[in-house]
């Protein structure tokens, strides 16, 4: 073996390293959750959202020109959501205000995330992917209150 390719396998082990560290501590050190890609199911026929348990619940999301459905949601604080995400006609971006969510809605596949809300607020959900004319409209929010229904 040459000393170019002992250096080009030593070059690219050491980029591999520096990607395998970086994934590792954004999973571990800051919490940030990597999306997981699921099969479309029926869930996505009439979305909404659904309460598991106290404070643990179920959004089943569509985006679509030029909205998201469910567009309110209305927890109470201390809740963690799991999203599930598709769109039903073009790629849209999935953003939500001060949380460490940027995911893209994809039509034929679902990204799941989860998020936890721990204080009172409203929490705006929008497009970061241009999807059209209408993509400035494109907004959603979640409302974290006590007054929940």
């Amino acid at each position: 073996m040459n000393k170019y390719e002992l250096r080009t396998i030593l070059l690219s082990a050491s980029v591999m390293g520096v990607f395998l560290f970086a994934l590792l501590y954004n999973v571990y050190a800051r919490k940030i959750d990597v999306p997981a890609c699921i099969p479309y199911n029926a869930s996505f026929e009439n979305p909404g959202f659904r309460q598991v348990d106290d404070l643990h619940y179920e959004v089943y999301m569509v985006a679509k020109m030029w909205a998201f459905d469910p567009g309110e949601i209305i927890v109470p604080p201390g809740s963690t959501i799991d999203f599930y995400l598709t769109s039903a006609d073009v790629v849209h971006g999935f953003h939500i205000e001060r949380k460490a969510v940027n995911i893209m809605a994809v039509p034929g596949s679902v990204n799941k995330v989860t998020v936890t809300f721990p204080d009172y607020g409203t929490y705006k959900i929008v497009c970061h992917e241009y999807c059209g004319v209408g993509h400035h409209n494109m907004l959603g929010k979640i409302i974290v209150t006590n007054l929940v229904n």
